[in-house]
Protein backbone atom coordinates (compact mmCIF):
# COMPACT_ATOMS: atom_id res chain seq x y z
CA UNK A 1 0.00 0.00 0.00
CA UNK A 2 2.84 2.40 0.86
CA UNK A 3 4.53 1.71 -2.48
CA UNK A 4 1.25 2.33 -4.34
CA UNK A 5 0.78 5.58 -2.41
CA UNK A 6 4.32 6.72 -3.31
CA UNK A 7 3.73 5.76 -6.94
CA UNK A 8 0.53 7.83 -7.03
CA UNK A 9 2.36 10.77 -5.44
CA UNK A 10 5.13 10.59 -8.05
CA UNK A 11 2.54 10.52 -10.85
CA UNK A 12 0.81 13.54 -9.35
CA UNK A 13 4.11 15.41 -9.08
CA UNK A 14 4.92 14.71 -12.76
CA UNK A 15 1.47 15.95 -13.79
CA UNK A 16 1.92 19.10 -11.69
CA UNK A 17 5.35 19.70 -13.24
CA UNK A 18 3.94 19.33 -16.73
CA UNK A 19 1.08 21.74 -15.96
CA UNK A 20 3.53 24.20 -14.41
CA UNK A 21 5.85 23.91 -17.42
CA UNK A 22 2.93 24.46 -19.77
CA UNK A 23 1.90 27.56 -17.85
CA UNK A 24 5.44 28.90 -18.01
CA UNK A 25 5.65 28.24 -21.74
CA UNK A 26 2.26 29.85 -22.34
CA UNK A 27 3.22 32.86 -20.24
CA UNK A 28 6.52 33.12 -22.11
CA UNK A 29 4.64 32.88 -25.40
CA UNK A 30 2.29 35.65 -24.31
CA UNK A 31 5.28 37.75 -23.24
CA UNK A 32 6.88 37.17 -26.63
CA UNK A 33 3.66 38.18 -28.34
CA UNK A 34 3.49 41.35 -26.24
CA UNK A 35 7.10 42.16 -27.09
CA UNK A 36 6.45 41.55 -30.77
CA UNK A 37 3.36 43.75 -30.67
CA UNK A 38 5.29 46.49 -28.86
CA UNK A 39 8.02 46.27 -31.50
CA UNK A 40 5.41 46.56 -34.23
CA UNK A 41 3.89 49.62 -32.60
CA UNK A 42 7.31 51.28 -32.42
CA UNK A 43 7.85 51.12 -36.20
CA UNK A 44 8.42 54.63 -37.54
CA UNK A 45 5.93 55.88 -40.11
CA UNK A 46 6.38 59.02 -42.19
CA UNK A 47 4.66 62.11 -40.71
CA UNK A 48 3.50 60.06 -37.72
CA UNK A 49 1.07 58.08 -39.85
CA UNK A 50 -0.87 55.40 -37.96
CA UNK A 51 -3.34 54.31 -40.65
CA UNK A 52 -2.68 52.63 -44.01
CA UNK A 53 -2.22 54.91 -47.00
CA UNK A 54 -5.62 53.91 -48.35
CA UNK A 55 -7.29 55.04 -45.11
CA UNK A 56 -5.32 58.29 -45.09
CA UNK A 57 -6.99 59.21 -48.39
CA UNK A 58 -10.40 58.55 -46.84
CA UNK A 59 -10.89 55.05 -48.22
CA UNK A 60 -13.55 54.22 -50.79
CA UNK A 61 -13.51 55.20 -54.45
CA UNK A 62 -11.42 58.40 -54.18
CA UNK A 63 -8.60 56.47 -52.51
CA UNK A 64 -8.92 53.74 -55.14
CA UNK A 65 -8.47 56.36 -57.86
CA UNK A 66 -5.43 58.04 -56.28
CA UNK A 67 -3.74 54.70 -55.50
CA UNK A 68 -4.51 53.17 -58.92
CA UNK A 69 -6.73 50.38 -57.60
CA UNK A 70 -8.84 50.95 -60.71
CA UNK A 71 -6.22 51.59 -63.37
CA UNK A 72 -8.69 52.55 -66.11
CA UNK A 73 -10.35 55.29 -64.05
CA UNK A 74 -7.04 56.56 -62.63
CA UNK A 75 -5.44 56.63 -66.07
CA UNK A 76 -8.49 58.37 -67.51
CA UNK A 77 -8.44 61.11 -64.86
CA UNK A 78 -4.70 61.69 -65.22
CA UNK A 79 -5.00 61.63 -69.02
CA UNK A 80 -7.85 64.17 -68.92
CA UNK A 81 -5.78 66.43 -66.66
CA UNK A 82 -2.80 66.15 -69.03
CA UNK A 83 -4.96 66.86 -72.09
CA UNK A 84 -6.51 69.88 -70.36
CA UNK A 85 -3.09 71.26 -69.47
CA UNK A 86 -1.85 70.82 -73.06
CA UNK A 87 -4.92 72.55 -74.50
CA UNK A 88 -5.08 75.47 -72.10
CA UNK A 89 -1.38 76.00 -71.39
CA UNK A 90 0.55 74.93 -74.47
CA UNK A 91 -2.06 75.62 -77.16
CA UNK A 92 -3.48 78.64 -75.29
CA UNK A 93 -7.06 77.46 -75.81
CA UNK A 94 -9.85 79.31 -73.99
CA UNK A 95 -12.03 77.24 -71.65
CA UNK A 96 -15.38 78.61 -72.84
CA UNK A 97 -14.36 78.34 -76.49
CA UNK A 98 -13.25 74.75 -76.04
CA UNK A 99 -16.41 73.83 -74.15
CA UNK A 100 -18.57 75.43 -76.82
CA UNK A 101 -16.81 73.73 -79.74
CA UNK A 102 -16.88 70.28 -78.11
CA UNK A 103 -20.56 70.66 -77.19
CA UNK A 104 -21.52 71.77 -80.68
CA UNK A 105 -19.62 68.90 -82.30
CA UNK A 106 -21.02 66.26 -79.92
CA UNK A 107 -24.62 67.46 -80.20
CA UNK A 108 -24.42 67.75 -84.01
CA UNK A 109 -23.04 64.22 -84.40
CA UNK A 110 -25.65 62.71 -82.06
CA UNK A 111 -28.50 64.69 -83.63
CA UNK A 112 -27.57 63.64 -87.17
CA UNK A 113 -27.03 60.05 -86.08
CA UNK A 114 -30.43 59.87 -84.39
CA UNK A 115 -32.16 61.52 -87.39
CA UNK A 116 -30.58 59.16 -89.90
CA UNK A 117 -31.54 56.06 -87.92
CA UNK A 118 -35.22 57.06 -88.02
CA UNK A 119 -35.15 57.22 -91.85
CA UNK A 120 -33.33 53.93 -92.35
CA UNK A 121 -35.43 52.21 -89.67
CA UNK A 122 -32.59 51.30 -87.36
CA UNK A 123 -32.26 51.60 -83.63
CA UNK A 124 -31.14 55.06 -82.49
CA UNK A 125 -27.86 55.43 -80.59
CA UNK A 126 -27.93 54.54 -76.92
CA UNK A 127 -27.10 57.64 -74.88
CA UNK A 128 -26.56 56.68 -71.22
CA UNK A 129 -27.76 58.84 -68.37
CA UNK A 130 -24.82 60.55 -66.73
CA UNK A 131 -24.96 61.52 -63.07
CA UNK A 132 -22.41 62.18 -60.34
CA UNK A 133 -22.67 59.70 -57.43
CA UNK A 134 -23.53 61.40 -54.17
CA UNK A 135 -21.31 59.20 -51.97
CA UNK A 136 -18.18 60.03 -53.98
CA UNK A 137 -18.81 63.77 -53.70
CA UNK A 138 -19.54 63.49 -49.96
CA UNK A 139 -16.37 61.49 -49.34
CA UNK A 140 -14.24 64.00 -51.25
CA UNK A 141 -15.89 66.94 -49.48
CA UNK A 142 -15.49 65.29 -46.07
CA UNK A 143 -11.81 64.52 -46.61
CA UNK A 144 -11.17 68.03 -47.93
CA UNK A 145 -13.00 69.60 -44.98
CA UNK A 146 -10.92 67.62 -42.46
CA UNK A 147 -7.63 68.62 -44.09
CA UNK A 148 -8.65 72.30 -44.35
CA UNK A 149 -9.68 72.39 -40.68
CA UNK A 150 -6.42 70.71 -39.72
CA UNK A 151 -4.51 73.35 -41.67
CA UNK A 152 -6.46 76.18 -39.98
CA UNK A 153 -5.68 74.70 -36.56
CA UNK A 154 -1.99 74.44 -37.42
CA UNK A 155 -1.87 78.04 -38.66
CA UNK A 156 -3.66 79.27 -35.53
CA UNK A 157 -1.19 77.49 -33.24
CA UNK A 158 1.71 78.94 -35.20
CA UNK A 159 0.22 82.46 -35.11
CA UNK A 160 -0.12 82.18 -31.32
CA UNK A 161 3.62 81.50 -31.05
CA UNK A 162 3.26 78.02 -29.60
CA UNK A 163 5.71 76.19 -31.86
CA UNK A 164 8.79 77.91 -33.30
CA UNK A 165 9.82 74.79 -35.23
CA UNK A 166 6.53 74.60 -37.14
CA UNK A 167 6.66 78.35 -37.74
CA UNK A 168 10.04 78.03 -39.47
CA UNK A 169 8.85 75.00 -41.48
CA UNK A 170 5.71 76.81 -42.68
CA UNK A 171 7.67 79.94 -43.60
CA UNK A 172 10.15 77.83 -45.58
CA UNK A 173 7.30 75.99 -47.32
CA UNK A 174 5.52 79.23 -48.24
CA UNK A 175 8.78 80.67 -49.55
CA UNK A 176 9.30 77.61 -51.79
CA UNK A 177 5.67 77.90 -52.94
CA UNK A 178 6.16 81.57 -53.83
CA UNK A 179 9.27 80.70 -55.85
CA UNK A 180 7.44 77.95 -57.71
CA UNK A 181 4.47 80.27 -58.30
CA UNK A 182 6.72 82.95 -59.78
CA UNK A 183 8.11 80.51 -62.34
CA UNK A 184 4.79 78.99 -63.48
CA UNK A 185 1.14 80.03 -63.56
CA UNK A 186 -1.76 78.69 -61.51
CA UNK A 187 -2.90 76.13 -64.08
CA UNK A 188 0.56 74.58 -64.34
CA UNK A 189 0.79 74.50 -60.54
CA UNK A 190 -2.54 72.66 -60.33
CA UNK A 191 -1.38 70.18 -62.96
CA UNK A 192 1.90 69.55 -61.12
CA UNK A 193 -0.06 68.96 -57.90
CA UNK A 194 -2.36 66.52 -59.76
CA UNK A 195 0.58 64.56 -61.18
CA UNK A 196 2.19 64.39 -57.73
CA UNK A 197 -1.10 63.24 -56.20
CA UNK A 198 -1.38 60.41 -58.73
CA UNK A 199 2.26 59.27 -58.54
CA UNK A 200 3.82 59.90 -55.11
CA UNK A 201 1.21 58.09 -52.93
CA UNK A 202 1.18 54.93 -55.05
CA UNK A 203 4.99 54.82 -55.15
CA UNK A 204 5.12 55.41 -51.40
CA UNK A 205 2.65 52.60 -50.79
CA UNK A 206 4.77 50.27 -52.94
CA UNK A 207 8.09 51.11 -51.24
CA UNK A 208 6.63 52.02 -47.86
CA UNK A 209 9.19 50.31 -45.59
CA UNK A 210 12.21 51.70 -47.46
CA UNK A 211 10.81 55.23 -47.52
CA UNK A 212 9.89 55.12 -43.83
CA UNK A 213 13.36 53.87 -42.93
CA UNK A 214 14.98 56.68 -44.90
CA UNK A 215 12.51 59.17 -43.43
CA UNK A 216 13.37 58.08 -39.90
CA UNK A 217 17.07 58.64 -40.52
CA UNK A 218 16.41 62.00 -42.17
CA UNK A 219 14.16 63.09 -39.30
CA UNK A 220 16.83 62.20 -36.72
CA UNK A 221 19.38 64.26 -38.66
CA UNK A 222 16.95 67.19 -38.96
CA UNK A 223 16.24 67.10 -35.22
CA UNK A 224 19.97 67.01 -34.51
CA UNK A 225 20.62 70.03 -36.73
CA UNK A 226 17.62 71.86 -35.29
CA UNK A 227 18.92 71.24 -31.76
CA UNK A 228 22.25 72.82 -32.74
CA UNK A 229 20.44 75.77 -34.36
CA UNK A 230 18.19 76.18 -31.32
CA UNK A 231 21.13 76.14 -28.95
CA UNK A 232 23.33 78.57 -30.88
CA UNK A 233 20.82 80.94 -32.48
CA UNK A 234 17.16 80.60 -31.58
CA UNK A 235 17.52 80.40 -27.81
CA UNK A 236 19.68 83.56 -27.83
CA UNK A 237 17.17 85.40 -30.01
CA UNK A 238 14.22 84.35 -27.85
CA UNK A 239 16.07 85.36 -24.66
CA UNK A 240 16.53 88.90 -26.00
CA UNK A 241 12.81 89.41 -26.58
CA UNK A 242 11.45 91.59 -23.70
CA UNK A 243 8.63 89.29 -22.59
CA UNK A 244 8.67 90.56 -18.98
CA UNK A 245 7.75 94.11 -19.90
CA UNK A 246 4.92 92.88 -22.08
CA UNK A 247 3.60 90.70 -19.28
CA UNK A 248 3.64 93.63 -16.85
CA UNK A 249 1.64 95.78 -19.25
CA UNK A 250 -0.79 92.95 -19.73
CA UNK A 251 -1.22 92.56 -15.93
Amino acid sequence: MAEEHKHEESIMEKIAEKIHGHDNSSSSDSDDEKKASSIKTKIYRLFGREKPVHKVFGGGKPADIFLWRNKKVSGGVLGAATLSWILFELLQYNLLTLFGHISILALAVLFLWSSVTTFIHKTPPHIPEVHIPEDVVLQLASGLRIEINRGFTLLRNIALGRDLKKFLMVVAGLWVLSKVGSSCNFLTLIYIATVILFTVPVLYEKYEDKVDDFGEKAMKEIKKQYAVLDEKVLSKVMSKIPRGAFNKKKD
